[in-house]
C-alpha cells in the first residue's frame, strides 16, 4: 500500500513539474518543491498543535551533496537576538541524531541548523514521526514537531532534488 502512495507521489510530483505552479507535489500536508529562487529542493510543513494551545510549528528541511539544512519556526519562541548559537540534543522518536547540534537564531521565532550531509541522518529522519530539539540549559525553549508520513516526504524530497533543473 505504502508503495503505491509513493508512487503516486511521485507522479503527482512529475506532472507538477511540467505545470508553472511552484509545489511540485503533497504528501499528506508536507509540501515538496523547488521554487524558482532556490537552489535546491525544500520540503516544508506548517500545522497548529492543539496539544500546545494551537500554537503554530514548522519545519523546512533542504538538503545537497554537502550540507542538510532544518529551519524550525515555533510561535511560542521569543529568541532575544538573532545569530546567537544554541546548542542541544537533536532526535527523532526513533533514533538520535546528534548529542550536540548548533541551532542559530534567524529571529524570535525561528531557528536554523546546518549539517554535514550524512544519509543516515537522512535515513533517521524517514523513519520518524517526530523531531526533538532538546536545547541545553533551556527545558522551557525544547521542542517535539510532528513528522506524519515522513518516509513519503523524504523520499518525495529526494526525487526532487534528482529531478531539480
Amino acid at each position: 500500500m505504502n508503495r503505491i502512495f509513493l508512487a503516486a507521489a511521485l507522479l503527482t510530483g512529475f506532472f507538477a513539474a511540467l505545470a508553472p505552479a511552484q509545489a511540485q507535489t503533497k504528501v499528506g500536508d508536507w509540501a515538496v518543491e523547488k521554487r524558482d529562487k532556490d537552489t535546491h529542493c525544500n520540503a516544508s510543513r506548517g500545522y497548529k498543535d492543539p496539544d500546545d494551545d494551537n500554537r503554530d510549528y514548522a519545519v523546512v528541511i533542504t538538503y545537497s551533496t554537502d550540507k542538510i539544512v532544518f529551519v524550525v519556526v515555533y510561535d511560542g519562541w521569543e529568541w532575544e537576538k538573532a545569530g546567537d548559537i544554541l546548542k542541544a540534543e537533536f532526535a527523532t522518536d526513533k533514533d538520535d541524531i546528534m548529542k550536540k547540534s548548533k541551532w542559530e537564531v534567524m529571529d524570535k521565532t525561528t531557528v536554523r541548523g546546518v549539517f554535514e550531509f550524512d544519509q543516515s541522518i537522512m535515513d533517521r529522519l524517514s523513519r520518524a514521526t517526530k523531531l526533538s530539539i532538546d536545547f541545553e540549559d533551556d527545558d522551557d525553549s525544547s521542542i517535539e514537531l510532528k513528522t506524519p508520513r515522513a518516509g513519503e516526504m523524504m523520499a518525495a524530497l529526494k526525487y526532487c532534488e534528482e529531478n531539480r533543473k
